[in-house]
């Protein structure tokens, strides 16, 4: 059946805005001026008054971890209770007390630079005051800390004789391991915890894009291989085929495939997996590669000194031959690949890797790309215009980083990073999104960051001139992330043929203060054509 929506204020891609769109089918039939558009649904067309609100095409998260959220709904909700260590402990203590027994404590969001009571990040001794008896285990808002306790430390074996593993750090104090891991040395905890069942990954992704149709949100491009350790892809993938046979998938998802070695690589490709194979609903995507930590617990790997701490410049979490073969194989095998790089040390590496893949075999639109694309020299930029690389970025993350980025790389290095205007303007493709649960998956309160460049609650803005447009924040997060993912003809419009994704919000970001963009409430979001979410419902 044919339905018409009229009457609103319909971003298709393009300006000025239109009014009204016909959708057929789970796609666009029409989009353009309401008198066209009646005639292009026909007389017995279903007709829906938008009374005049915003509509434009479902938000696409070009980078974010979907089952990591639906896992982290389940444990305990740190982020709201980082305003001290106090109230962390106390979050944490709650939840093991509504959640007895002699199982992990877990909870994720703390950063402690927004502990009012201490400036240390939680140790073990910390988190002994929440539980002598149960492994308690804190990870940091960014993914690439956390702390356990000391019964946590005993039930994974780790003390003062535990090397350090390649690619992370163990903290130590003393001779003693202190409870505080970095990035690969973070899997040594994970590999003791428990392995969810497919069910329970089905019950994690559901609730997981819940949420993500609440924000408006109907594409994922989301890395979940790597987020229960023991879990195998294979599972994973299946968990999502089953939703989506079941009709309960309600985010469209292209799949970020995190490995780690090259074995585990080849045994994927083995399986006759490929960027591209799947359905409308679940696509495998690149490759997935870490390259380093994260800027506030100063794990991005940089090419000089942290200015705010001189004896250290990052963790490189791969070496650069294992780059090159991981890159080089993914890309003569005709997959897609993407790099997580925050410091300019890690993009380095990255960079020679991706060139020395296309110089060994050439291949048009490969489209491999950079995440995060945060801390960059000139040189750098340039040379990812002209390797044609993807680069998605997450404007949100300017709402704290703003704070910190002077401090932690020095005024030289702050002077060209986050830099992703200049990307856009010399033709790169810069797509959006959260890295949620790194940071809640608020489209609106990205697109704000992305056009003010300043933190949500205000301030100086930092490097104006990299400002986004409100049109370029909304295509970052629609037509962008549509082309990372090989799709912009399928999706990320409104326009004839196109899925019939869409979002209508309360207010046209193109008419408020840009500084109320992330104020704008989502009222309802449809997937191919279906209601997935309402506001209020």
């Amino acid at each position: 059946m044919r339905t018409l929506y009229k009457n609103g204020a319909v971003y298709t891609g393009t300006l000025p805005l239109t009014d009204s769109f016909v959708e057929e089918d789970g796609r666009f039939l029409f989009a353009g001026p309401e008198q066209a558009a009646r005639s292009a649904a026909g007389p017995d067309a279903r007709v829906v008054d938008l009374a005049g609100q915003f509509v434009c095409s479902g938000f696409i998260d070009s980078h974010m971890h979907l089952l990591s959220l639906g896992s982290t709904l389940f444990t305990a909700e740190l982020a709201g209770h980082t305003g001290s260590l106090a109230d962390l402990l106390d979050c944490l203590r709650a939840f093991g007390e509504r959640h007895p027994g002699d199982g992990w404590i877990k909870g994720r969001g703390w950063n402690q630079d927004y502990f009012a009571d201490t400036r240390k990040m939680p140790d073990r001794y910390d988190l002994d005051r929440v539980s002598l008896t149960r492994p308690v285990c804190a990870i940091r808002a960014c993914g690439h800390c956390l702390a356990v306790n000391s019964r946590a430390l005993a039930l994974v074996g780790i003390d003062g004789n535990t090397p350090q593993p390649e690619g992370g750090r163990i903290g130590m104090e003393h001779g003693e391991p202190d409870g505080r891991f970095f990035d690969s040395a973070m899997d040594l905890i994970y590999n003791a915890m428990p392995v969810p069942t497919k069910d329970e990954v089905k019950e994690m992704l559901r609730a997981a894009c819940k949420t993500l149709n609440s924000y408006g949100i109907t594409g994922s491009q989301t890395d979940d291989y790597c987020v229960f350790r023991g879990l195998p892809w294979e599972t994973v993938n299946e968990a999502y085929r089953e939703l989506e046979a079941e009709g309960k998938l309600t985010v469209r998802v292209y799949e970020q495939c995190n490995f780690a070695s090259l074995p585990a690589l080849e045994g994927f490709l083995a399986a006759g997996n490929r960027t591209g194979d799947g359905s409308e609903m679940f696509r495998i995507g690149p490759l997935k590669m870490l390259g380093d930590g994260a800027l506030g617990p100063r794990t991005a790997y940089l090419s000089r000194p942290y200015a705010d701490d001189p004896s250290t410049r990052g963790i490189p979490v791969f070496s650069q031959e294992t780059l090159d073969d991981m890159i080089g194989l993914a890309h003569r095998s005709g997959m897609q690949a993407a790099v997580h790089a925050i410091g300019d040390a890690c993009l380095d590496r990255v960079l020679a890797a991706y060139e020395k893949a296309l110089m060994a075999h050439p291949r048009a639109d490969h489209r491999h790309g950079i995440v995060h694309c945060q801390i960059t020299r000139p040189d750098q930029l340039e040379k990812i215009r002209a390797l044609g690389l993807h680069v998605y970025a997450q404007s949100i993350f300017l709402d704290y980083d703003t704070r910190i980025v002077e401090d932690r790389v020095g005024p030289a290095l702050a002077a060209t990073s986050y830099c992703w205007k200049t990307l856009l303007s010399g033709g790169v493709s810069v797509s959006n999104g959260s890295d949620c649960p790194v940071e809640r998956p608020d489209v609106l309160a990205g697109i704000q960051c992305a056009v003010t460049r300043k933190s949500l609650a205000g301030g100086k803005p930092y490097l104006e001139e990299q400002a986004f447009t409100v049109q370029e924040a909304l295509d970052s997060f629609t037509i962008r992330g549509a082309e990372a993912s090989f799709e912009e003809n399928l999706k990320g419009r409104i326009a004839p043929g196109m899925l019939a994704d869409f979002v209508i919000l309360g207010a046209n970001p193109f008419a408020v203060p840009p500084e109320k963009i992330a104020s704008i409430p989502v009222m309802a979001t449809y997937l191919g054509g279906r209601e997935v979410y309402r506001r209020g419902e």
